[in-house]
């Protein structure tokens, strides 16, 4: 079967694309041009890509059904040319849900932040413990090949969006994935052109909770003032909690560095396991945590999986280093969040000299960021960073006249090529530059490495 994915360039459609080839289908897209490192992986897995979504195209196609990514409304070309020939189409979380996920036991991880990183955790402890799993990240971790797989095993691992599925089916993402064991990181307002507040969020995961079955297992912080509420909701489901320095959860970590890279597993106020490992930030310490009890709820032990842990690499874009040289280190970095801008900030912070500097970089490019949503804590967000260049995106609907504070080192430009240059005259050894953006950002990761002679480490 020929399937033409729409929009396939996003995270979860090129994950949906490799999954689609695995199964022996013939796989083309289109999109808008892409970036690494999700070109990246279509490219090696060579799959067609045409850029744009030109009606012409579905002459020359011969598909025989069609994937709708959720960045396709109605008025685009291509799509109304689909409908207008009744053709077949399906969303992406339909598909997956039709043609994948029946049968599986599904570990879904769910939550606004760390649900990539939780994920490519979860599964890298799983595969390094011989189950096979078969998986979807919404990125690419360093310890996989791919985006997806479609394992070997019943266990399917996957990060559960809340954003909709298609244009005609308004439903988040994971009420299509009916997971056996759930994940909830945390809950906090976001995606501001789906959700009017936090409380439809929260109704969302109310609606997830209900899918998980009695002998399921539901996994969230403990005494987390936004999932109480929706945790109420899971009184079919048996439920475990875990936390950083509290002997009331299911499972606690005792901080052996301040940083995060070097902790003890504790469990009813007793030490089980440790991890020592590369990750950083507290934030890291609880996506840890989570991983362990949902991989033990599969059959690896806690003993065995902080083991495993220890030998994470990461996932790209989240604090991932890129070059480094003249004593700097240059990271990209995907948080556009408040929160994951402060968490992210801190873990780095944490473990630098008094006398070494972070320099953020930062574009709010979301639509909720664009949408001006969390332009009040914005400031608090960079508190850990000596200085910070905050990008100003032409379509804004917000000033961010009050982020430019020069007299503190904060400032607000209107194009990467000034920043650069600003940069490149405030920078100096033993500095940490962090790029902060969920785009392309007008390849500014290239362009500051050549402006600042550093040595680029990172595979485009």
């Amino acid at each position: 079967m020929h399937i033409h994915i729409l929009g396939i360039g996003g995270t979860f459609m090129a994950g949906i694309a490799r999954l689609a080839q695995q199964l022996g289908h013939r796989v083309t897209g289109c999109d808008h041009p892409l970036y690494p490192p999700m070109s990246t992986q279509l490219e090696n897995l060579g799959i067609e890509v045409i850029t744009g979504y030109d009606a012409a195209q579905l002459k020359n196609l011969h598909a025989d059904e069609f994937i709708v990514g959720n960045a396709i409304s109605r008025g685009n070309q291509l799509l109304e040319a689909i409908m207008n020939a009744r053709l077949p189409y399906r969303s992406g979380p339909e598909w997956l849900a039709d043609e994948v996920l029946k049968d599986r036991w599904v570990l879904a991880v769910s939550g606004t932040h760390g649900k990539t990183t939780t994920t490519s955790m979860l599964a890298y402890v799983l595969q390094q413990a011989n189950l096979a799993p078969g998986y979807l990240i919404g990125g690419i971790a360093q310890d996989f090949e791919h985006s997806a797989d479609l394992g070997q095993s019943p266990f399917f691992v996957i990060e559960a969006d809340e954003y909709d599925s298609a244009f005609f089916d308004k439903r988040a993402k994971f009420m299509h994935y009916r997971p056996r064991t759930l994940i909830i990181n945390n809950l906090e307002f976001d995606h501001a052109d789906i959700y009017d507040n936090l409380a439809a969020i929260q109704k969302q995961f109310s609606h997830l909770l209900r899918t998980v079955p009695g002998e399921g297992l539901v996994i969230t912080p403990y005494q987390d003032a936004a999932i109480e509420p929706v945790r109420e909701k899971a009184q079919w489901t048996p439920q475990q909690t875990v936390a950083i320095d509290n002997a009331s959860a299911t499972l606690a970590a005792n901080l052996l560095t301040d940083d995060g890279s070097h902790f003890q597993v504790m469990q009813q106020g007793k030490a089980v396991a440790q991890v020592k490992w590369s990750q950083l930030g507290l934030h890291n310490v609880a996506n840890a945590l989570v991983t362990l009890l949902a991989a033990q709820h599969v059959g690896v032990s806690l003993n065995m999986g902080a083991q495993l842990l220890s030998g994470f690499a990461g996932v790209k874009r989240r604090l991932e280093k890129i070059a480094e040289g003249r004593g700097m280190i240059l990271y990209d970095d995907f948080a556009h969040h408040p929160t994951a801008i402060a968490t992210t900030l801190a873990g780095l912070k944490a473990q630098l000299s008094a006398r070494q500097r972070i320099i953020a970089i930062l574009e709010p490019r979301s639509y909720t960021m664009r949408a001006g949503v969390h332009a009040d804590t914005l400031q608090d967000s960079v508190a850990d960073a000596a200085l910070v260049f905050w990008s100003q995106p032409a379509n804004a609907g917000w000033s961010m006249a009050h982020l430019h504070q020069p007299e503190l080192q904060r400032w607000v430009m209107p194009s990467v090529a000034e920043i650069v240059d600003q940069v490149k005259q405030l920078a100096h050894d033993g500095d940490r530059i962090v790029i902060m953006s969920n785009g392309g950002f007008d390849d500014i990761y290239h362009r500051l490495a050549d402006a600042l002679d550093l040595t680029w480490c990172a595979a485009d």
